[in-house]
């Protein structure tokens, strides 16, 4: 099995950053991993201090196979830096696992992550791999099932399904002209995406992560995601961009071993249960609003 590098985003957090390596570090594959780390340029002259004690941490990081610092002397922003990134190590590499500062993995994210990139690597159908679940109890017998929208808390991809990526968003127009579509984007009136997606257009967010759920939505493409969370993520204290406010339900088996991956197919009342979910929330609308942007980056 060919193992998946590691793409780690950072910036100006010390102490997430040092719980997310040590948690990836917990994963026996770690050790045979080449891990490579994006260190974002200062925002401001404010955040020099705080972006040069991330960066001497990362620079003594052991315990993979290699490690790679690349340090960015200009401020990108999460979402360029993210897209930067992603492309340069799937075409370096093939695929890629990504992983963001503020996510605690759970000690068989890596393994998961693997087999499962190996699995489908060969199937068009499948775009992206989720380490992290919704706190949804699912009713399928594998390990793993599918679902067609995707997510930004520890995932995975190949270069075959990045290459897709539309960092453009030209599939807005079909959706704004096609209210059946825009519902379906929209997870059958779950939430409400489509509005996310003006805002990316119109500059109020800057999202990678809208623009990539559409490129997977246009092509569609499918998502594995474990039937239990992988991925815990620690940055609801105000000290990320996204990730602003109070914690949302998360649950993490640590000793979760998904083993049974799925045939290549969405499950219906698996996602009518995660599309339950989020319809639950709708009120009040500012936390299904919060739980959505954190999702999509």
């Amino acid at each position: 099995m060919q193992l998946a590098p590691i793409a780690l985003f950072v910036y100006n957090r010390p102490e997430h950053t040092r719980r997310v390596v040590a948690s990836l570090r917990k994963n026996p594959l770690a050790a045979q991993s080449e891990l490579h780390v994006f260190c974002d340029g200062p925002r401001d002259r404010a955040a020099g201090d705080s972006v040069e004690a991330v960066r001497q941490l990362v620079r003594g990081i052991e315990g993979f196979a290699g490690v790679t610092v690349h340090e960015q002397s200009s401020n990108r922003g999460l979402a360029q830096s993210v897209i930067h990134g992603v492309s340069r190590l799937c075409e370096q590499y093939g695929r890629v696992i990504v992983v963001e500062d503020d996510l605690l993995l759970a000690p068989h994210f890596l393994a998961y992550m693997n087999t499962a990139l190996d699995r489908y690597r060969d199937d068009a159908r499948v775009m992206q791999i989720s380490g992290h679940m919704f706190p949804v109890d699912v009713n399928v017998a594998d390990d793993a099932f599918f679902l067609p929208f995707t997510t930004s808390w520890g995932w995975g991809t190949w270069a075959s399904a990045w290459n897709l990526f539309d960092p453009a968003a030209g599939g807005y127009a079909g959706l704004k002209d096609d209210r059946s579509r825009r519902r379906a984007f929209n997870m059958d009136g779950g939430y409400d995406y489509f509005s996310m997606l003006e805002d990316q257009l119109a500059g109020r967010v800057d999202s990678w992560a809208i623009r990539w759920y559409l490129s997977v939505f246009m092509n569609e493409g499918i998502v594995l995601y474990p039937k239990k969370s992988m991925v815990e993520n620690i940055g609801f204290d105000g000290s990320g961009t996204h990730t602003r406010g109070k914690s949302l339900d998360q649950v993490v088996d640590a000793d979760f071993v998904p083993a049974r991956l799925p045939l290549v197919r969405v499950d219906a009342e698996a996602r009518n249960r995660v599309y339950a979910y989020f319809k639950a929330r709708r009120r009040p609308v500012a936390r299904l609003r919060r739980l959505a942007e954190r999702l999509l980056g």
